[in-house]
């Protein structure tokens, strides 16, 4: 793991005041007149910690879309390196509370990891966690269940990469299962429970893959 630079943390903490700003001023000027009698203050804080988190979101996909996070490897006192650290400083601080909270409804989480980049296809949901949604690719028809896991970044002592997750349409992937950076599951694919994913495995359509690490167990008819 790669020590996070001044400059980073210092840019990090402009745009997260940016945040706050803008959260502050909507709450003031867009619900401030609502007539809420005791519960006032209450109210007032989750509208603010929503406004917040959804300007946050705003904020940080505007800066991906400025300076985006590409695949391959990070190398050290590089661009790249610099846009990584203020991604993970996102996450860290805003966005891991999120994606990894029970409390959010399933379909609910959809919508987070759409606004977060993740590219989900129609009746696609997660029980899991996506922690790179923005190099995550999943088609239609997909299932991740309880408790997987999947990554697109890999840290390997002070090696850093990522490579983007793509999964088809019609996939199962089971609860508990890890999905490594760089894979790719075709349609109609399932993951066995439990199951661990190499990093850069390729599972074909129709394959039924489990263990650790996983490998192919058979092909559906």
């Amino acid at each position: 793991m790669r020590k996070i630079s001044l400059s980073s943390i210092l840019v990090f903490n402009c745009l997260l005041i940016l945040a706050i700003i803008v959260a502050v001023v909507a709450t003031r000027f867009l619900f401030l007149s609502l007539p809420l009698g005791d519960f006032t203050g209450v109210v007032y804080t989750l509208i603010f910690i929503i406004l917040f988190y959804l300007s946050s979101i705003l904020i940080h996909r505007l800066f991906l879309y400025f300076f985006p996070l590409q695949e391959g490897e990070i190398r050290k006192q590089s661009k790249q390196e610099f846009v990584y650290h203020i991604y993970l400083l996102f996450y860290l601080l805003l966005f891991y509370s999120l994606t990894r909270s029970k409390v959010i409804p399933v379909p609910l989480m959809r919508l987070v990891y759409l606004m977060l980049g993740a590219k989900l296809g129609e009746n696609t949901y997660s029980s899991g966690t996506i922690l790179d949604p923005f190099l995550t690719i999943i088609g239609s028809n997909t299932l991740l269940g309880q408790d997987c896991v999947l990554y697109s970044h890999a840290i390997e002592g002070k090696n850093i990469s990522h490579a983007v997750i793509r999964i088809g349409n019609n996939v199962t992937v089971g609860a508990n299962a890890v999905i490594m950076s760089g894979v790719t599951v075709e349609d109609n694919a399932i993951i066995a429970a439990g199951a661990v994913v190499k990093k850069g495995e390729i599972i074909k359509a129709k394959e039924v893959w489990g263990g650790v690490p996983a490998k192919k167990i058979k092909t559906l008819p």
